[in-house]
């Protein structure tokens, strides 16, 4: 306890930087994302409206569907964008830079939104989230290397995970907003799709205060003074020297190498096991149930028989425990690793994704099933943010090095993006063809998932890059090494085949 405190002292800037990186970051992605699901309604009324006051005739149905899936889409689409630039944009001007020009977007998106039922063009809620998704694209990788590399070793895990906890945040107030006793109703919408760009003045207007990241000052502007300057800024006054020798080492060994654009990163072959282990998370990610889950939480909901305006409130309680997952996931990160919480993790989604499915089946003959059905599904989420919700983005952080981190982060940008766009339109028919049965593909991948970590991914926790660079290039090593005496023990039979 004593410890703890002295850290809330010690660091107590860094605590302020961290909820400032927070709340114009990640947090605004997990609000985005679910705060579309609560104006649905009222957005697509007011299509019609505008477009029988400006025709005089009715929008047909088809033409708003589109309209609406347009609406939808063009988020991702924008996201995509943003997350190509955001590599050129960290390396060439910095997180903290980067940032701040990001909250001008945004905020010029919010005023699309929130004018746009006053100029009756809906139009303008096209051209915000699309400006939304860019400022996305671009937060979302700037927010999670900045707050890695503004971080002590002893504390790394902890505030990498931050990233996630502001996105179930995110999501969790998107969810108390758009309640229909607060900003969830016609007449409110706009201001409720506004809110980003309040939050986003707020990081404009505080992050000036804060430093550049340590690694970036040094690696890439040259400035010692300006890195230990930023250390003792963030951290207290203290003997840094340790944090410093690490970074030195990194940096020679990246022998003065500037940051590496995405084919650069893609051309050097030194860095394909991590972005092989890159890929693996986050496909696993991807594709761990949650989508199914999502899909099914309202159905699962009803035949439980809850009364209908009491499942808001519900799902809201299913926000509010993935939070508090993962926030207790960041507080046991760096005691118990990465590998065992996203191994733990997986396997006990795995094993309640199968209770589920026979909870599902069974509902009909016996009813108490429905009720076990709620409950899984909590547990289901509270797993999820124990495990692979909080840990991927500190591993994904973690195995780059400076020069390659920003690239990195593009393309695994570019997979989430693509997958949350393929998953979407993928993900209906899947459940319209296989039913309940649709888990049975998600129970597969996360225990060939688990398989893959324990075998391909090193422990990270209390490294430095360089040493983590070092295990992944001895874990090559290695397996080259059996690859080549496994060929000439099997040129050595051929040999002693030819000679009787």
């Amino acid at each position: 306890m004593a410890g703890f405190l002295s850290d809330l002292v010690q660091y107590r800037r860094l605590w302020l930087m961290i909820v400032v990186l927070g709340i114009g970051g990640t947090h605004l992605s997990g609000f985005q994302m679910s705060v579309i699901n609560y104006t649905s309604p009222y957005i697509q009324k007011f299509i019609n409206e505008t477009w029988l006051e400006r025709y005089g005739s009715v929008l047909p149905q088809e033409t708003l569907t589109l309209l609406w899936s347009f609406i939808v889409s063009v988020y991702c689409i924008g996201g995509m964008m943003g997350c190509l630039c955001s590599g050129y944009l960290t390396a060439k001007f910095g997180k903290k830079k980067c940032l701040l020009l990001n909250d001008v977007v945004l905020i010029m998106a919010t005023l699309h939104t929130a004018f746009s039922r006053r100029a009756k063009a809906f139009e303008m809620i096209l051209a915000g989230r699309f400006l939304e998704g860019i400022a996305a694209g671009i937060h979302m990788n700037a927010h999670v290397q900045y707050a890695g590399e503004i971080s002590p070793k002893k504390l790394r895990g902890f505030i990498n995970v931050t990233s996630t906890v502001f996105f179930a945040l995110g999501k969790t107030v998107a969810r108390i907003l758009g309640l229909r006793d607060l900003l969830g109703t016609e007449d409110m919408w706009n201001v409720l799709l506004s809110f980003s760009g309040l939050v986003a003045l707020i990081q404009l207007l505080f992050l000036p205060f804060f430093p550049e990241s340590p690694p970036y000052l040094l690696m890439q502007k040259e400035d010692k003074a300006g890195c230990l300057k930023a250390m003792k800024q963030l951290w207290g006054e203290g003997n840094y020297h340790t944090e410093f020798d690490d970074l030195m080492k990194e940096k020679a060994m990246t022998k003065g190498t500037k940051i590496m654009n995405v084919l650069e990163v893609l051309r050097e072959r030194s860095v394909y096991p991590q972005l092989c282990t890159m890929l693996l998370l986050l496909l696993s990610l991807q594709l761990c149930g949650l989508s199914a889950i999502t899909f099914y939480t309202s159905e699962i909901f009803l035949t439980a028989n809850l009364p209908e305006n009491i499942i808001p409130y519900v799902s809201l309680g299913v926000s509010i425990s993935e939070l508090i997952s993962i926030v207790f996931c960041s507080s046991i990160i760096d005691r118990f690793g990465r590998r065992k919480l996203l191994c733990g993790g997986y396997s006990l989604m795995a094993l309640i994704l199968v209770l589920l499915e026979t909870s599902l089946l069974l509902s009909d003959q016996f009813l108490w099933l429905r009720y076990c059905s709620v409950i899984l599904i909590f547990l289901f989420i509270i797993a999820y943010g124990l495990g692979p919700a909080g840990v991927v983005i500190s591993v994904m952080n973690e195995i780059f090095t400076l020069s390659t981190r920003a690239s990195a982060f593009v393309i695994g940008g570019i997979v989430i993006w693509l997958g949350l766009t393929f998953t979407g339109m993928i993900f209906p028919f899947a459940v319209m063809l296989l039913g309940p049965f649709c888990f049975l593909i998600f129970i597969a991948v996360l225990l060939i998932s688990v398989v893959l970590i324990y075998l391909f991914l090193p422990e990270t926790k209390g490294k430095s890059a360089s040493e983590i660079t070092e295990k992944f290039q001895t874990c090559q090593f290695k397996r080259k090494k059996r690859h080549q005496a496994v060929e000439m023990y099997a040129a050595e039979e051929k040999t002693f085949c030819t000679k009787l």
